[in-house]
């Protein structure tokens, strides 16, 4: 349990390094509403053990180290480019204003990206309200940079690549309407309108019947041009 409270700990210092984390916070974040004799004993001596951990990576294990003491809290005194999330949200801020300038370029950095993750965020540190609200951040951050990656392929002209991946992705998540509306532009770019009308009417019944939504203006803009083969649509 301890060594949960630890990764607990340190993920609630790395989601805001640089700034100091309130004892607190810390406590309300590791025990919730549990009582404890005395929390902050408890609280140091799973800090204490963050510090031996991270000293047995190279980092220091002191008080001076990258966790230090602030006046009523901790703070992680590390640059924002050494923490994976950051990293990840550059990187996909970089990609994305490329995407109608440099689309192949948007990709690569697209891709990087989507290259750091290896599972759910914040999988391993428990059930924190802090923790759990920063994983639905990041996880939804994964898939705007996904569909950022596949507007970039657009983009780029590669519509039939793409297909197969819009395909698993509209299926596993009925309710993003950007998938749709990106797997009904790659199969009309690929010859198959028939089938990128069907898509709509798929996701306009799946969002009636699973949510009680009408599909968006800009789904059924799109709808209405592939019906009409507007010429924009064509790359």
């Amino acid at each position: 349990m301890d060594a949960k409270k630890v990764r607990m700990a340190l993920a609630v210092l790395a989601l805001r390094a640089g700034q100091v984390v309130s004892f607190d916070e810390l406590i309300d974040e590791l025990w919730g509403e549990t009582l404890l004799k005395n929390t902050r004993n408890s609280l140091q001596g799973i800090v204490a053990r963050m510090r031996r951990s991270l000293g047995r990576i190279g980092l220091d294990a002191t008080d001076q180290g990258v966790v230090r003491t602030v006046g009523n809290g901790y703070v992680l005194d590390m640059p924002a480019d050494r923490l994976d999330a950051n990293r990840f949200l550059q990187q996909a801020r970089e990609g994305r204003s490329l995407i109608g300038l440099s689309p192949h370029k948007a990709a690569e950095l697209l891709r990087g990206a989507l290259a750091m993750w290896y599972g759910p965020a914040l999988v391993d540190v428990g059930d924190g309200q802090r923790c759990r609200a920063a994983a639905l951040r990041l996880d939804e951050q994964r898939r705007l940079v996904q569909e950022d990656l596949i507007s970039a392929q657009l983009e780029a002209g590669e519509a039939g690549a793409v297909v197969p991946e819009l395909k698993q992705l509209h299926a596993e998540h009925p309710e993003r309407e950007r998938f749709s509306e990106q797997l009904m532009l790659a199969l009309y770019r690929t010859g198959r309108q028939s089938e990128a009308i069907d898509t709509f009417h798929r996701t306009r019944k799946q969002l009636d019947d699973e949510m009680g939504l009408l599909p968006s203006r800009q789904l059924q803009r799109l709808y209405q041009a592939i019906i009409s083969q507007d010429a924009s649509l064509s790359r």
